[in-house]
Order: structure tokens, then sequence, then C-alpha cells
């Protein structure tokens, strides 16, 4: 047996707590073996026993570029009064599985409405955009398809193809000659791709994307967590601004980036529905949203497709930000969008750029592995639409101040940069 107390090397003496000790039983061996060998060395030395996410608080000034409330609807008077009235309304609401959502229930309803804005047959509601492409793609791949993704695809995808035990392929990223030619040597199968890709803000090549999988017989999947609400006329998405919507076989996306909620969702057509509904695991095994859930998500619809100023104001604040960084000479060329990848490299580095940005009062999201590959971490700055003008002048500030300081322009993908272009 193991006697669990706080280690008061990671805690303030003002934070302690005075909870008696707790008797853990003791793990086992093998797993004391894997974080010994995999992890104690990273979490003492590079990460100075403190979660690698976790850096200062933020004070009321600090310019927060960690959320991903790109619209920044979370407030809006019309999705909070949808939320209130439900929660007052629906007090006989029985929880269960989606798949005993009836239709004309207002999940269905909301569905329908999805389906509709994004310009598909049929779309099912999940708990996550996590288990919206895990669900999806365990349904839709088997072992005998082979399934392309995108090098930075999300990890969400790639645990789909996994559930579904399907051959895996990687392309090298937003390469569409590099797609064909691995088609060309495994056979069709089902190409995944993200509209925008949530580490660099890198967009997908999508026309060439979906040419490529037409011409080779590929079904497709897009994933627009980071472009719905964004892109396309009312926000329907980057399938939708470039026409292709029709050209594709699944749209999916998180509803927790543009609609700042907690759920996700993928379209299908409706031939598919009723098998799905028997083979999606997670769409079996999960519970469904609750009313002031959906409530909240179907108003903040709304509120998205009348949103055109906020999107032109992301698009300005996006184009001012990415040229100032720029202009400083910090590596950003592999992106174009609302999110804007600060990769240091090496956590160490990451982490000391992280500090170094709150200590001026601007906050980023540290990514590292298993979300980046090993020694290509990050601090990652999602701009959003209400962001003021001198809120804006600061950043820009603090990347001018950062620059000579952190020098960017030696950082391991500044480099390869340079070595390309050579």
């Amino acid at each position: 047996m193991k006697v669990v107390e706080q280690d008061s090397a990671a805690a303030a003496p003002s934070q302690q707590s005075t909870r008696p000790a707790v008797v853990e039983p003791g793990l086992s061996a093998r797993l004391r073996h894997r974080i010994e060998t995999q992890f104690r060395e990273r979490w003492e030395k590079d990460w100075g026993r403190k979660f690698v996410t976790h850096g200062r608080d933020p004070g009321p000034d600090a310019v927060r570029l960690d959320g991903n409330d790109y619209l920044s609807v979370t407030g809006h008077q019309d999705i909070v009064q949808s939320q209130l009235e439900a929660l007052r309304c629906n007090r006989e609401f029985i929880v269960q599985s989606g798949v005993f959502q009836m239709a004309g229930s207002p999940t269905s309803r909301f569905e329908t409405a999805l389906a509709d804005y994004v310009g598909k047959e049929g779309a099912l509601l999940c708990q996550s955009g996590y288990t919206a492409n895990l669900g999806l793609i365990q349904v839709v791949a088997d072992p005998g398809t082979p399934v392309y993704l995108d090098s930075l695809a999300h990890m969400s995808l790639w645990e789909g193809v996994r559930a579904a035990g399907a051959p895996a392929h990687a392309f090298r990223h937003n390469d569409p000659a590099h797609l064909e030619r691995m088609i060309q040597r495994h056979g069709p199968g089902m190409v995944i791709v993200d509209s925008v890709y949530s580490t660099t803000g890198a967009l997908c090549p999508l026309e060439a994307i979906v040419d490529i999988s037409e011409a080779h017989g590929c079904m497709i999947l897009v994933d627009e967590s980071h472009s719905l609400g964004t892109h396309g006329p009312q926000g329907r998405g980057l399938c939708a601004e470039l026409n292709l919507t029709h050209r594709v076989h699944f749209i999916t996306a998180s509803l927790a980036k543009a609609f700042a909620g907690r759920a996700g969702f993928f379209t299908m057509p409706d031939e598919l529905r009723p098998y799905l509904m028997c083979h999606s695991y997670p769409s079996i095994f999960s519970s469904c949203l609750l009313p002031h859930e959906i409530a909240g998500l179907a108003a903040t619809m709304e509120v998205i497709k009348g949103s055109d100023a906020a999107r032109g104001q992301l698009r300005t604040n996006t184009r001012r930000l990415r040229q100032s960084f720029s202009d400083c000479g910090f590596p950003i060329h592999h992106g174009s969008e609302q999110i804007i990848s600060l990769e240091a490299g090496a956590e160490r580095d990451t982490l000391a750029l992280r500090d170094k940005l709150e200590e001026r009062g601007v906050y980023g999201a540290v990514f590292c592995a298993p979300a980046t590959s090993m020694n290509r971490s990050m601090v990652r700055l999602t701009l959003n639409a209400a962001l003021t003008d001198a809120e804006m002048g600061h950043v820009e500030a603090v990347a001018h101040e950062l620059a000579p300081l952190v020098k960017p322009w030696d950082w391991p993908i500044a480099r390869r940069q340079r070595g390309r272009a050579d």
C-alpha cells in the first residue's frame, strides 16, 4: 500500500491541502517502469515538476490567445437565454444513450438543422469532435480499406482508423502529389484531411485533394473543426466556400471551436444511418447531450449565421498579427489562418518562450507530444474577433520585444525552411 501526500515541491505553502493522507493501492511494477523510463526525466527536467500546459494565472489585463471561441460568441444573450429556458422547461428529460433519441426530439431536430446548414443529407450529434471522428471512421473503414491521412491530421482521425483496424498511410502535409502516389501504390480507399490544421493554421489545398480522391475512386472525409463558423457563406465551412460540399462524402467538426460548446457531429447519407447506429460504439455507448446544451448549440448556429462582421474582423486580426510576427522574424510561413504556431522546437525552449510571453501578459497554449511530434513543440496563439486595437498592439509590441531574446530565426523550423529554399 502507498500513502499519497501532496508534493510540497509542486505547490506553494498557501495551496497545500489540509486533507488527511489518503491510502492508495500501489501501482504495478510494469506501470511504474513505464513511468520511470518514458516520462520521469521529461517531468522532472524539462517540465520542472509542473504540468506542461500550466503556466501563470492570467491577470485581468492579460491578452488571452489560448481559446477557440473564434467569433467571441460566449455569453451572447440569445444563447444564454435559450439555455436558461431549456433548463426551466425540461424537467422530465431522460438521460440515455443517443441511439434512443427519437425522430422529432430536440436532438433529432438539431441534427437536421446542422445537416441543412452544411449542405448534407443527414448528421449525427456526438459528445465531442473526438468521438465524432472515432465513431464515424470506425464504421466507414475496415481492414480492407486503405486510409490516407495528412501527416498533421488530428489525433482523433488517426484513432478512428485504428479503431476500424484499417491500414493507415500518411502522406506529406498538404502535398496532393504525394497523396496520389500513395493511392497508386496501395489502391483506392479513403482520404482524410483537416480543412484548417489545428496546430499550424495551415489551409488544406482541398480542391486538389478532392480532385485526386475522385480520380482514384476514394471516399473523402474533411474535418471542418477550425473552419466551421469562420469560413464560407454564413460560416458553413471551407467545403461550402469552395463549392465542394457535394463532392465530399463526410464532413465532421467539433462544436467546441467557433460554436464554443461541448459537442461534435458528422454528416452521412440517410442510407448509412441505420447501419451506423448499430456499429458506431461512441454513439451507442455514450449518453446524449442535455436539453440546455442542444438549445444553446441551436441558438449558437443562428448567431453564427449572422456573424459576417465578426468573420471579417477575425480575418483582419489574422492578417495584421500574422504580418507583425512575420516582420519580427518568427517563422510562421506554414500557416495562414487564425491559428499562429510559434514552433520553438524542444520542450524546454517552448516553455521558456511561454514564460516570457506570460510575463508580458500574452497567453497562448503549449502544444507538445503527443499533440505534436517530439522536438516540434510550440506555443499556439488562437485569434478571435473581439480583440481590441489595444490588445493587438500589445501583442505586436511583445513580439517585437521578444524576437531578439528568443531568436526565432534560429529555431529548427526556420533552419529547415532555409535549407529547403537553398
